[in-house]
């Protein structure tokens, strides 16, 4: 909200993230990702079968690595930065010598981000093996915190204010890094210098670290090609196709990486004591309970998108022009959003088993389906066509992902996922067609009564909330009885104590 009232869908917007998608990119692959793919299943491994004290040497193997590792590429990304901005968006360099000259200042200024969030992720997942999942979660936050604390108060300060916000995601890596140290600290972790990278469990990650970097690599292309692509279609492209990107983070984010970090620890015990039917029944479980959230979550997007998007962003120098445009990118990237936290979860399964080969095969399959459905819509569909060609590799890579997953394990009770996907794809077209015809309107095409409308949009989204939980419970759906169980249980422990 904050960059959209000060920057709106400009072509200073556009430069901004572009240049983020660069450190984003490697953050994605060598910090939150893959990192974490091959670290907690290694230091699980490490304390059931050599004690903590081992598991805390690890810790710091492996803390002494990044910093070697991450600071050398970090250094390396400011040199070459007009390079790889290039490459990035090579529509810059074409059309405005000025805006490419801005990305490479931005790039540079950013690419210590790298570094922090690389050992943010380190901290995170030490302490996702001790089942601590509360104060990782919340650390994300404090980079959004510094990034508006950062434009509010500074970007005056600067001749070119978006400058402000370059800084802004330096010093929240570092943030991020900080808030989690004294529950890392508190769980008996300690960081120091411990050059023994001969260590079997360093070993170990770099086998599994690898294919889940070429992964992950293979997955963000699908990002990194939108914004090349992007780079070539009118001005404000890049940008309302990152707002849009940015709202199906949303449930993407709380809910399906938020359970794939919760899932992987339980499910890689399960693999190291190779008890199979646990980790069939876990995974199974945890696919139909994300399916439950995030379905309702993705139809209410499509059905509410003009009213969020204008909610959100139309102000400053946002328009309804930028509103209906991100409007239109959010509808079909929304239409992905069962398939990428569905594709989340079956990977952290493999990454269990510590096979993280075969995502790579699949993904590299995805990626060109994408980039050649791209190519066929982004002519007669502009930015839009992007979104969906997005949307529709995810759902061939996630169907993919599923089939030899279920090669792997024989099993995964397929009958019992999509009779309750189905159930819950029901719930959630009733509740987003009422939502829909409820919010209506000229009102979302025009700027302010802001107050006015997020009380409209609340009192919706209650009544969407109703509908879909009654329309759960007349279909009988168990996510919905295990989520109201649970609840109970949680009333009576409170009446308890």
């Amino acid at each position: 909200m904050i960059l959209a009232f000060y920057f709106g869908a400009t072509g200073l917007s556009d430069t901004f993230f572009a240049a983020f998608r660069i450190p984003n990119l490697l953050r994605e692959l060598f910090a939150e990702g893959a990192m974490s793919a091959a670290f907690i299943p290694v230091l699980t491994e490490q304390r059931q079968k050599h004690g903590e004290e081992e598991a805390k040497r690890l810790v710091k193997i492996t803390f002494t690595f990044i910093l070697l590792a991450a600071g050398i590429v970090s250094v390396a990304g400011i040199f070459v930065a007009p390079g790889i901005v290039t490459v990035i968006v090579p529509g810059f360099l074409a059309k405005s010598p000025e805006q490419f000259s801005l990305t490479v200042l931005l790039t540079r200024i950013m690419f210590p981000f790298l570094l922090f969030i690389s050992l943010a992720a380190l901290v995170m997942g030490a302490l996702n093996t001790k089942k601590v999942f509360f104060v990782p979660a919340l650390a994300p936050a404090m980079l959004n915190v510094t990034i508006i604390v950062t434009v509010t108060f500074f970007a005056q300060v600067f001749e070119r204010p978006i400058i402000a916000v370059a800084l802004g995601v330096t010093i929240g890596g570092f943030m991020q890094f900080a808030f989690q140290l004294p529950t890392f600290f508190k769980n008996n972790y300690r960081l120091g210098i411990d050059l023994g990278f001969r260590h079997p469990g360093l070993r170990r990650m770099a086998v599994l670290l690898i294919p889940a970097t070429l992964a992950l690599a293979v997955n963000q292309v699908y990002i990194v090609m939108s914004t090349m692509l992007a780079s070539f279609l009118p001005e404000g492209s890049i940008t309302y196709l990152y707002y849009s990107m940015r709202l199906i983070q949303f449930p993407i984010g709380i809910f399906g990486v938020a359970m794939g970090m919760a899932v992987l620890p339980t499910l890689s015990r399960h693999a190291v004591k190779r008890d199979f039917v646990s980790l069939r029944e876990d995974f199974s479980f945890s696919l139909r309970l994300l399916f439950f959230i995030t379905v309702p979550a993705m139809a209410g997007l499509i059905a509410l998108r003009e009213p969020i998007v204008n909610l959100l962003f139309q102000r400053g120098t946002f328009d309804y022009a930028a509103t209906k445009a991100t409007a239109d990118a959010l509808l079909y990237y929304s239409m992905g959003i069962w398939s990428t936290v569905g594709i989340k979860i079956v990977t952290v399964t493999f990454y269990s088993m510590q096979d993280t080969k075969t995502p790579v095969k699949i993904a590299a399959v995805g990626v060109v389906f994408n980039l050649l459905l791209s190519l066929a819509l982004m002519g007669p569909l502009k930015h839009s066509g992007i979104a969906l060609a997005y949307s529709v590799a995810a759902g061939l890579n996630f169907t993919l992902l599923f089939y030899f997953l279920k090669r792997k394990l024989q099993r995964i009770d397929s009958r019992k996922i999509i009779k309750s996907f189905i159930k819950v794809l029901l719930a959630s077209v009733l509740m987003g067609i009422t939502g829909g015809a409820v919010l209506s309107g000229d009102m979302w095409t025009r700027s302010g009564n802001n107050a006015e409308k997020a009380l409209y949009l609340a009192g919706t989204m209650a009544g969407c909330a109703a509908i879909y939980f009654l329309a759960g419970f007349l279909l009988k759906n168990e996510e919905m009885k295990y989520m109201f169980e649970m609840y109970k249980q949680r009333i009576r422990k409170k009446g308890a104590a």
